[in-house]
This record gives C-alpha cells, structure tokens and sequence, in this order.
C-alpha cells in the first residue's frame, strides 16, 4: 500500500517482533490462566457435541437411595456384598469391579439381614471374589517425596507391565503411599486399581489417569483394570516416547488407548442416561433380565449424594464418581477416544508463530480495516479448524493459544499504527494546510483515499496569474519593500483562492497557479475557478491603487483561466511532497495568462470553462492559436460570474459578429467602439487587425 505522508521508521517493526517472542515465551511456558483458558474451550466442545450413547457396553450397578432404603444404611456388611457379587456373576458379565475399598476388618461374626449367624463376612466376600473376575479398588495418597516406603510392597498388583520405548513411571502422576484393601481381599480379587482421580485446579474431570506410578512402580487404575479383566489380558503394554517424552498409547487386550503424556485418557462426556444404571436391590431380588449384563463391563458403585462420591463435569453437571470410570470405559470399548496426541502443542506453537507472523507483517503494511479483517479471518479458521477436528476426528486441537499469541501481536502494532497515524494526520494537516482550503483539510484527514498519490487522470480548471513586469519593477524597487509587497499580494491572492476551495498547484516568483477539482472532485469546478479569478481581479486593482497612493509602484495582474483533463497526483516521490497538476490544461491556462498582453485584456477565459459557467457574463476576444498549439481556442474576456451583477456589452457584441461572419459593416462598427471607447484595447486590437485586412476572430499568438 503507497502511504500518505511520513514513512514509518524501520524501527517500528520491533514492536510485532517483540510482542511475537512474548507471545511465542508465553506458549511455551503454558501459564495456569492459559491451561484453563484450554479448558474452557474443550468444555464447550463437549458442550456443543457430547459423545453419543451408543448400546451400553458398560452397565453400573448402582447403590443408589432407594436401595439403601430397602436394604439399610451404609456401610453394608461384607456379607451383602458377597451376595451381590454372586448375583451380579450369574448374569455373565465380562468383568466386575468394585469402586468400593474394604481396608480394615469387619469382624468375625455379623448378624445378617435374615438375623441368622454367619460365617466371617471378609471371607464371604473373598471367596465371591474368587468366584469372577472382579477388580478391588484402592486409593493413592502422598507426594512422590514423602510416605511409607513400604507402600508399594502393600500394593498386590495382579498384572505386569511390558515397557516400550522409555520407562513409563517417568511421566504418570506418582504417589509415594496408598490405602489398599485387606490382604486376603487383594488375593482373592483378580485385579487392583486406584480409584483415585486428578481434578483440574477448577475440581473438573477432564482427564482419567490410566497408570499411575507407587513409589517408582507402575500401578494400573480402576478404569484399567476393569478393561484388562474384561479382554482377559495378563499385562499392559506402554508405548512410551524416548527421553522421557511421555506415554503415546497403553494396550489393554485388543485395545488401543491413546493418552497424554501423563498416561491419562482425555475424557469425552455423554451426556447422563438411565440405561446405564441397574440399582443395586434389583439385582440382588433377581429383578433383572438375564441377558441385561452379559459379556458387559459391570461397575459397582454409588449415586447417593450421602455418601459424598460426586465429581464435576465438563457439561456443567454433578455426577458420581462410578460413572467417570464407565464413560471412561464406554468411549475406549465402542471407539469414541479423544486424542491429543504429544505432536498437537508443537503444531499450535507453529501455527501461533505463522499468525503472528502474518498478522505482525499485514497490521504494520496495511490499512487498519484490512488488518483487522485478517486477524479477525485467521482467528475464525482456528476457531473453525479447532472445533471440525473435535467434532469429525476426536482430535482436540487448542486455538486458544494461537488467537492469543495473535492478538499479543495485533493489539501492540495496532496501537502503534494509531500513534504513528496521529502523527501522519498532524503532518497532512500541517502540510495539506499550505496546498488546500482549511475547510477541505478535514475532508483529507477523513477520506484519505481521496488522494491518490501515484497519479490519475481528472477533469480540472485552472487559474494562472502574474504580475506584468514585475521582475524589471523589483530592480529598482527597495528589497526589503519588494520583498513585503509581494508578500502581502501573494497572501491575499492566496486566501482568495482558498476560501473558493482551490488547490495551491504551484508559485513561481510572482506567478501563482491555482487548481480546482482536485485532489477532491468539485462538480462546479469551472464556475469556482471563473469567480475566483474575478475576485482576484478585483483584489488586485484595489491593492494596485492603494499601493500607488502610497508612491509604492507596483504592476497590473494578468490572469488566465482554462479547464481540461490533465494527471494529478505526487510527482516528488517519498522524499520531496509535490502534489500537482501536469498536462496541456495547465500550460495553456499559462498562455492565456500571457496573452492578455498582447490582448489589452486582464482576465482571459476559455469556452472550456465558460460551459460550465453558465449565466456568466463576458465578452469574446476570439480564437486565439497559442505558442505550442496548431488548433485554435475561442477565449472570452470575464466580466462578471453572474448575469446579475453586471450588463453584458451589447454593442461589442453585435461587432463581434459582423467581424466574425466577414461582414463590411464590421469595420465601421469598431470605428464606432473606439471612438467611443479610447482607451479598449481589446477594440483597438480588432480594429487595427480589420484595418489590416483581417475580418474574422482568428488571431494567431505565436509568441509566449
């Protein structure tokens, strides 16, 4: 884009460099405010497009109110959960795990619901676990820094892990202690996983670890583990990036699970159904159809609000603890994974870079408009890309972090540009203001497009004027005299031309040339020129007789005005400002200023003008051929801008004609004129010129 007005200095590109490496820093760093930003993005995908609820391959059998009310408060005896186990076994499910922990005794005998003495109900329950395949749950607890160091010989892990790549405790979140389940518990069960979960800082479930590491050892999840027992896997396979890059995937069975770095599977929620629930007292009555758990993922847990397992999810909702782990198990098992695999923040830093790039370059070479239409298009199309790949791929993809490395940019260059503008605007002002009429700079400063300085083509009229002999008069004129009369002339001359809404095109020495319709177009552009010559002839008689009042000798002012298409723009480039007229308009407005005195006249004006100046009064001179011209111009003398203010000259008229249709009677008139008029001599011209044989209006000036 050509730009108006002072250059911005090179300098000024330091400001979108440095806001880039800021923002690039600030990507990498990955601040809390940025992580939850992030969040908050994902959230509203989930929001927008919760994962759908396919056929239930998980169920939870759940303990929920009404169950605690028909069977008794919490914590039921082991016994009744043995008896639920055993149920819950008759329906073939293909795994079972308990989101329960039993880590202390309950005693050696209990009465049961029947009020019949039982054997030890911790050995009831171990020998239902013995029975299926069912997972105990435990907790994890403490920093990796601190705890019993004992902790994970406590821990009877009953799957082995099958490292590939890196060591995978590297990365997973480590615990240094745990609480576990009793030992003959953790015997008879066929698998062990932490129940424990990783809340962001605004306590919402995003993410479920899968592995977790207990005093340097690798320990599976609850959710894990059910699906290991499910798919009847002996071991976990980690894929771990090398150089402690982190976990890229874990395989449980035929499952491929793609996870953070951390070993953790992002979460996609659907949204709560009743289907993938079963209360815990119909299973237990038998109330259930036969087929409604088989070959499915079973999850005992509870909804009662009393029992305080509730967790926070992205869809806004309070959910239980035990249906995080079956969502977690429903999107794994029917292939609704989210994925953001560890290439995805290197994508978006690149992508952040490449914005801010683009934005930076545009925002410092472009218009205002323009820029913020980029950076308000690119903000979109990472918007749109962020949320497409959510919605069709299961890939989340960041645009937060790219739109705010891109805005760090923008704003900073944008206020920049706006201090530089202002700057610009005050210099226009200051230099516009010796070119065109104070009440056209507004104008400019408003509708800078207006100007266009590398040049184009426009119809305008033009005012010449010059002072007759004045170079000769100065030679013996007092300088500091000459200096301050022509000062005071050519400040009037010039505050004539401006308050008519003309352009300064250029002074030379006395000789002042004025342009109209340009650089704004005027569609009365012929009649300001017209009046503003005759209110400059009249200045300049009136200054004439002041100055000889006073024994100043000064000269009579010729004036010229033509009309044409000519080129305006800058013609000084970016290092002299020359906006100006060029072409044959401006030469011949030039001429006609010379020809007054070979003419007897002071202001002569062509018909080019005159056509758009109609009511104007004045009296025909003839078609003059100019110095430089082969074709003739028909040039009129001005009288006045307006019919009203003055009496065309009837009798010089009618002796026109007869002069210009070769009449005889054309000599006798013009004898007529000038004995009447001694002092025309506009009418002795035409006269001598019939008295030398030439009856027509074709006058030939060959000299400038």
């Amino acid at each position: 884009m050509a730009e108006i007005g002072i250059r911005m200095p090179r300098r000024a590109w330091l400001v979108p460099i440095g806001a880039m490496l800021a923002a690039m820093a600030l990507i990498l760093q990955d601040p809390v405010p940025l992580r939850v930003a992030r969040n908050a993005v994902f959230d509203q995908f989930q929001r927008w497009h919760p994962r759908p609820y396919l056929v239930p391959p998980v169920r939870i059998i759940d303990i929920d109110e009404e169950s605690l009310r028909r069977i008794g408060q919490w914590p039921w005896s082991r016994a009744q959960v043995a008896r639920l186990l055993d149920a819950t076994r008759q329906l073939e499910p293909a795994s079972i795990s308990l989101d329960i922990m039993f880590p202390e005794p309950e005693g050696q005998t209990r009465a049961d619901a029947g009020g019949r003495a039982s054997d030890d109900p911790d050995q009831m329950l171990a020998q239902a676990l013995r029975r299926g395949r069912v997972a105990l749950g435990a907790a994890l607890t403490g920093p990796r820094e601190a705890g019993d160091k004992t902790a994970a010989a406590l821990w009877l892990s009953k799957a082995g892990f099958i490292a590939v790549g890196g060591e995978p405790t590297r990365s997973v979140p480590a615990f240094s202690s745990s609480v576990t389940n009793l030992r003959d518990l953790q015997l008879a069960a066929a698998g062990l996983g932490a129940m424990t979960f990783m809340p962001d800082v605004d306590g919402v479930v995003r993410r479920v670890p899968l592995l977790f590491s207990l005093q340097g050892r690798p320990v599976p999840s609850l959710t894990a583990e059910a699906l290991r027992l499910a798919a009847g896997a002996d071991a976990y396979v980690v894929n771990t990036a090398a150089d402690a890059g982190g976990v890229v995937d874990l395989r449980i069975g035929t499952h491929r699970v793609d996870t953070d770095q951390t070993g953790a599977l992002w979460m996609h929620f659907a949204r709560p159904q009743a289907e993938r629930y079963m209360p815990a007292w119909q299973v237990l009555e038998g109330r259930v159809p036969p087929a409604s758990l088989r070959g499915r993922i079973v999850l005992i847990g509870t909804s009662a609000q009393g029992l305080l397992d509730l967790r926070f999810s992205p869809l806004g909702s309070v959910i239980p603890g035990v249906e995080v782990h079956a969502q977690a198990l429903e999107q794994i098992v029917s292939g609704q994974q989210l994925r953001r695999p560890g290439w995805v923040p290197a994508a978006e830093g690149i992508v952040a870079l490449i914005g801010c790039i683009a934005v930076g370059m545009v925002a410092m070479r472009a218009r205002p408009g323009r820029s913020s239409l980029l950076f308000l298009g690119l903000t979109g199309a990472i918007g749109l890309a962020a949320w497409t790949s959510f919605r069709f791929e299961r890939l989340l993809l960041d645009p937060g972090g790219p739109v705010l490395a891109m805005a760090l940019v923008f704003g900073p260059t944008m206020l920049m540009r706006h201090r530089w503008a202002e700057r610009r605007q005050r210099w226009m002002q200051t230099t516009f203001s010796r070119y065109v009429s104070p009440n056209l700079i507004n104008y400019l400063l408003a509708n800078p497009q207006a100007l266009e300085l590398g040049g184009r083509r426009q119809r305008c009229s033009f005012v010449f004027t010059d002072l007759e002999g004045f170079t000769g008069r100065m030679e013996s004129m007092d300088p500091s005299v000459a200096v301050s009369v022509l000062n005071t002339y050519l400040d009037r001359m010039i505050a004539i031309a401006f308050k008519h809404d003309g352009t300064l095109d250029r002074i030379v020495g006395d000789a002042v040339a004025i342009m109209f319709s340009a650089p704004v177009p005027q569609v009365d552009h012929e009649a300001r020129a017209l009046r503003c010559a005759l209110e400059m002839q009249a200045f300049a008689r009136e200054h004439l007789d002041t100055l000889q009042r006073q024994g100043i000798a000064f000269c009579e002012t010729r004036i010229g005005v033509h009309t044409g298409e000519v080129t305006v723009g800058n013609f000084g480039g970016a290092t002299l400002f020359d906006y100006r007229a060029l072409g044959d308009p401006v030469n011949t407005s030039a001429r006609l200023e010379g020809a007054n005195k070979f003419l007897g006249t002071s202001l002569c004006v062509s018909e080019e003008t005159l056509r758009g100046c109609p009511g104007a009064v004045t009296r025909p001179i003839g078609r003059l051929r100019l110095a430089g011209r082969s074709t003739y111009l028909m040039v009129h003398e001005a009288l006045a801008a307006d019919g009203r203010a003055a009496e065309a000259d009837a009798d010089y008229a009618r002796a026109f004609e007869l002069m210009r249709s070769g009449a005889p009677a054309a000599l006798a008139a013009f004898e007529i004129l000038a004995a009447g008029r001694p002092e025309d001599k506009l009418v002795a011209l035409h006269l001598n010129r019939m008295r030398a044989g030439r009856c027509d209006d074709a006058i030939d000036l060959m000299a400038k």
